[in-house]
């Protein structure tokens, strides 16, 4: 087993783990980031995409904000329907200029990818048996699997940025996380087409049969979410 050292190990390559580990990096902290999918996983599975301001501001601090600049879909306001009218609200006005950029996640990797690439500190694909063990030490570890050698990272720190369904929260010892969950009781259908979207900005709107969002990816992809039921079969859907 290869034994390997760093001062944060952080687990997931989503946008959060891509972006603490180039943080870090500006910081001059070393970091080494391990994920289960491959690159191109990572990249295209489809995911949010709206910015808010706060992280748009932080993006360009951290200086991965140039394609943002330049593709990036800002929205000063929304539209909100109900009972068969169109109502706009300006969010810039009322927030002091705060905006939403449309932007998609898998755009956001890929830029994130590409400077944790550029500053040649460790991102490694494809690791397979990931675990995370002596979380109550002062000196956590992270095993894995890649390129067919077993690796014990250990770590000053271990960061779980590998989402709800990852391995890293079910290892957090018992009694220190208090959960609160409210569990809904229906469910969203999306769309992704390849078209123009119809509306400058995204259009909320509540109809007697329930809820649906127009929205946006690009100025060529149009995003649209509708409400269904969270326990009925596609199978009963017509084409």
């Amino acid at each position: 087993m290869g034994s390997l050292r760093t001062q944060v190990g952080i687990v997931g390559a989503g946008p959060a783990g891509l972006m603490l580990g180039h943080l870090l990096h500006l910081n001059g902290i070393d970091s080494v980031i391990v994920e289960n999918r491959s690159r191109d996983y990572v990249i295209d599975r489809v995911r949010a995409g709206v910015l808010e301001q706060g992280t748009v501001d932080l993006l360009h601090a951290m200086g991965v904000g140039d394609r943002l600049r330049r593709e990036g879909l800002r929205h000063d306001g929304l539209y909100i329907s109900f009972k068969g009218e169109r109502h706009h609200i300006d969010m810039a006005s009322l927030t002091g200029g705060k905006a939403i950029t449309v932007y998609g996640q898998n755009e956001v990797v890929k830029d994130l990818i590409d400077a944790r690439v550029a500053t040649s500190r460790p991102l490694h694909f494809e690791a397979e048996h990931v675990s995370v063990g002596a979380l109550e030490s002062s000196r956590p570890v992270i095993r894995f699997r890649h390129d067919d050698a077993d690796h014990e990272l250990q770590c000053d720190f271990v960061a779980g940025c590998d989402g709800f369904h990852g391995v890293c929260r079910p290892s957090i010892p018992p009694g220190v996380l208090t959960i609160y969950e409210r569990v809904y009781p229906f469910g969203w259908l999306g769309i992704l087409a390849e078209a123009t979207p119809s509306s400058e900005e995204l259009v909320y709107t509540l109809h007697e049969r329930g809820f649906a969002l127009f929205s946006m990816r690009s100025p060529t992809i149009t995003r649209l979410y509708l409400q269904v039921p969270p326990d009925e079969p596609i199978e009963r859907w017509s084409d």
